[in-house]
């Protein structure tokens, strides 16, 4: 017989056995699992009344954001915009407003034109098919797997960096998790394994354990976790190892100077282009580089200001996904802003009261640092005043 086809054959009886084993170990979990998800789990808005277009909403909300950070957002965004109907006609500056410090603003942007698809294919009522689910905008396997499986009781996974942790650790799995073909493989599994009369819960329940039990940073709490009994991570100690990931890339730094220009009771804005990074959104008037105070007054003298005086107002650090802002501010006094000139590198510049800006003109949360020193309340901390 020949060598190669043997060895071949025992490679694929060995995938097999792997596969099958991995599948034994998912059954194995599913009942202590919800046990302890029906006992532990958290109180939150999207889970007291449970809705299709709640769970799109708040699992679009929580990618890369806290579930404490994303309640407020929750409630004023379903205060607002009830609603696909509502979501589908939403203007866009609005809909960025309510969206104001969570980043990723094309999600927000996505949610419009996936309300706006299922009125015109669906008569508003979010598609009960993961097939179709996945056809709408800003919706991904994972996405589609959690309002299928919460919402319709589809036996469809929702595996996102939670559930990848969790099942690395369980099966002590060396794959790459950043690996789409890896990702592919565990929803693969999981579907093949998971309980099918509750694929909702167990899908939140393994979310729920990588959020509160088996985390990200620091070492997992264990000895509270009630699949430590089948977890081979835990048995050889080597629970920080997994998951295994690619390294990433570094981030490109940027270095910008933030200018508040603003007479006795305005601000100067600029709005950012319609596309690319922060599309659509507002800023205070910046300067590639870190520019020093006389150039800065250089600069707003050439177009039409007369400063009165310039404060500096320290550094602040922003750091996006593929990119880092270093930047400087300035507060600028002037004697009237509605004798500016804008150029094009600040863009067409609008006045308005800081005052505007809590319901008004959504602004990245980039610029944190500088909008608290006019009293721009915005995002969580809008939220948290308010209460």
């Amino acid at each position: 017989m020949n060598a190669t086809v043997c060895g071949d054959d025992m490679k694929r009886n060995l995938g097999i056995l792997k596969e099958e084993l991995n599948n034994a170990s998912i059954k194995r979990i599913s009942k202590p699992l919800l046990v302890w998800y029906d006992r532990n789990k958290r109180v939150l808005p999207w889970r007291e009344k449970v809705t299709p277009y709640g769970v799109w909403i708040s699992e679009i909300m929580l990618q890369q954001t806290r579930v404490e950070a994303v309640k407020p957002y929750y409630e004023r965004f379903m205060h607002a915009l009830p609603d696909i109907s509502a979501l589908s006609r939403v203007d866009e500056e609005e809909l960025l407003k309510l969206w104001e410090g969570l980043g990723y603003y094309n999600r927000a942007r996505n949610l419009k034109k996936a309300a706006q698809r299922i009125m015109e294919l669906y008569g508003g009522e979010m598609p009960a098919e993961y097939d179709a689910l996945l056809a709408l905008p800003g919706i991904g396997s994972y996405t589609g797997g959690a309002i299928a499986s919460i919402a319709f009781g589809l036996g469809k996974p929702a595996v996102d960096g939670n559930v990848l942790r969790v099942l690395s650790r369980l099966r002590a799995d060396v794959r790459n998790v950043s690996d789409e073909k890896v990702r592919r493989a565990v929803e693969a599994e999981l579907e093949d394994s998971m309980p099918k009369d509750r694929p909702g819960d167990f899908n939140q329940a393994l979310m729920e354990i990588g959020a509160c039990v088996c985390m990200p940073n620091g070492a997992p709490h264990c000895e509270a976790c009630p699949l430590a009994f089948e977890c081979k991570a835990h048995a050889n100690g080597s629970e920080l190892a997994y998951p295994v990931k690619e390294a990433k890339k570094a981030r490109t730094k940027e270095d910008k100077t933030v200018l508040l220009i603003r007479d006795a009771g305005r601000v100067a804005l600029t709005k950012r282009p319609s596309k690319g990074l922060l599309a659509g959104m507002y800023e205070f008037p910046c300067l590639a580089g870190h520019v020093s105070a006389k150039e800065v007054a250089k600069y707003l003298s050439e177009h039409g200001l007369k400063v009165l005086r310039i404060l500096p107002m320290g550094d602040a650090k922003h750091v996006f996904t593929h990119k880092e802002w270093h930047m400087i501010g300035y507060e600028v006094r002037v004697d009237e802003l509605a004798n500016a000139i804008a150029d094009e590198e600040t863009g067409k510049w609008i006045y308005v009261d800081p005052k505007e800006t809590r319901e008004k003109y959504p602004i990245p949360s980039a610029y944190e640092a500088y909008a608290a020193k006019l009293s721009m309340i915005r995002g969580k901390k809008r939220f948290l005043e308010e209460e």
